[in-house]
């Protein structure tokens, strides 16, 4: 069997405000082959989400130009629990609608200042007039729409606190977080509206030549049929699912976590894609019932591997 792809990108991208390099900071992880055939991986640390954005287009350009087809990777949430386009009343197809609210509301400076918590505060405002869903922010960041903490029981319980796949996940017993946690460990939710106008942004550039799983090719077994004229393939990632050992170098040097685990879900790919098993792994779990399949398709996505 045919590989998809030629080359694995894997971006675990960051909310930080100032420049850092380091653990917990932007990593992006690379497996390719040499002209061997041989699977061999390469890792970048940038210190702000610009340098990594660039990153990422440099090395898309510079795959394209060899005539590679790329799977990429980036862990924040692709869409948001169903239903959160229709409370915002945008028009149109609801992970659309939301891209474009975010790319129109976000601002991501070069030096990583950003107004996040003012664009959560704004979504709570316009969704429920009320300090939820999203919640948490530093104390310097709360305000009448935003607070510290998470909000009382029962608040908002008409909004779903996970999509389909972090439920999917939790059954596995692994502990995905809701994308309306904006501060404290594993919070995901300003990296989430950071990352989606950044994802715009790269779409635009690439054109017709990438595509989006699930949203733009439907949430099912892709073929090399599907692949073939297209030069990137864009997922949403969760790269603590594969078990990441940290590495050291020749020079005694050893890996931070967050390295490792780009390296080690690149890698992962890659090695499925060898397999054959990658092209099951974009289809939808047997018990998928077609409302699910236009829930993920149309507005929440999904976490390839999950």
């Amino acid at each position: 069997m045919a590989r998809l792809f030629d080359a694995y990108i894997i971006a675990d991208w960051t909310a930080a405000e100032g420049k850092k390099l380091g653990e917990q900071t932007l990593w992006v992880g690379v497996a390719k082959r040499d002209v061997r055939f041989r699977l061999y991986t390469e890792t970048h640390n940038v210190a702000t989400r610009a340098e990594g954005e660039a990153l990422i287009a440099d090395l898309l350009a510079e795959h394209r130009k060899r005539g590679d087809r790329v799977l990429v990777g980036f862990d924040f949430d692709f869409g948001f629990p169903a239903g959160t386009a229709a409370r915002l009343k945008l028009d149109g197809r609801p992970w659309d609608a939301m891209g474009k609210f975010l790319a129109a509301n976000i601002v991501d400076k070069a030096d990583n200042t950003n107004n996040r918590y003012q664009v959560a505060a704004k979504m709570n405002r316009l969704m429920t007039d009320q300090p939820w869903p999203f919640w948490g922010a530093p104390a310097s960041q709360a305000q009448r729409w935003l607070t510290t903490t998470k909000p009382p029981e029962g608040a908002g319980a008409d909004i779903p606190e996970f999509r389909a796949t972090e439920l999917a996940a939790r059954k596995d017993k692994l502990p995905p977080k809701s994308v309306w946690q904006m501060h404290g460990a594993g919070a995901v939710g300003g990296l989430t509206l950071l990352g989606v106008p950044m994802l715009r942004r790269l779409l635009d550039k690439l054109g017709a030549s990438a595509a989006v799983w699930p949203f733009n090719t439907g949430w099912r077994e892709l073929t090399e049929a599907d692949i073939e004229p297209l030069s990137a393939v864009v997922v949403e990632v969760w790269p603590a699912l594969f078990d990441a050992k940290r590495q050291v170098s020749a020079e005694g040097v050893k890996e931070y976590k967050t390295q490792a685990q780009v390296r080690t879900a690149a890698e992962a790919f890659a090695q499925m894609d060898d397999a054959g098993t990658l092209q099951k792994a974009f289809a939808p779990p047997k018990t998928a019932d077609e409302a699910l399949v236009a829930q993920v398709e149309n507005e929440e996505g999904w976490i390839l591997g999950v």
